[in-house]
């Protein structure tokens, strides 16, 4: 049922994810061992990365087409919400933990940081508009 507006959230959610595999998550003018040889940090400088753009992705777009179990479909979209929180916070870490002095001054963020932040947002707005539908058929349930 594409036409309830979770299945929309949790789409917009997914693409968000989706469009990772794009956008750099920093950029620098140094060159430094690591993640930041090549001047560019994006998802495919890790595996872990890409294992939770890959996860979150799929989560949230298997979660349009549980309609008929509407709890798993709130979990599935609570985890994309962790998803995508994980995503940013290990990014972070792995530029600090891999660059060096020289490099501590010249590390440019770019626009991979916000796509997470547009698929927490929807896979929130999402979980609320599932919780809001639940309640609605459960209280029309006590009507029969």
């Amino acid at each position: 049922m594409i036409q309830r507006i979770q299945s929309l959230f949790l789409l917009l959610s997914s693409a968000a994810f989706w469009t990772e595999f794009a956008l750099p998550f920093a950029t620098t003018d140094v060159a430094s061992q690591g993640v930041m040889n090549d001047l560019v940090y994006n998802i495919h400088d890790s595996p872990v990365l890409i294992g939770l753009t890959i996860i979150g992705g799929l989560v949230t777009l298997s979660a349009i087409f549980l309609f008929n179990n509407r709890p798993l479909q709130k979990r599935l979209s609570y985890l994309g919400v962790v998803m995508a929180i994980l995503l940013p916070l290990i990014a972070f870490l792995l530029i600090y933990n891999e660059r060096t002095g020289d490099a501590l001054s010249t590390i440019n963020y770019d626009l991979g940081i916000f796509p997470p932040l547009v698929a927490l947002i929807f896979a929130v707005l999402a979980g609320r508009a599932i919780g809001k539908d639940d309640k609605l058929v459960k209280s029309m349930d006590r009507l029969r």
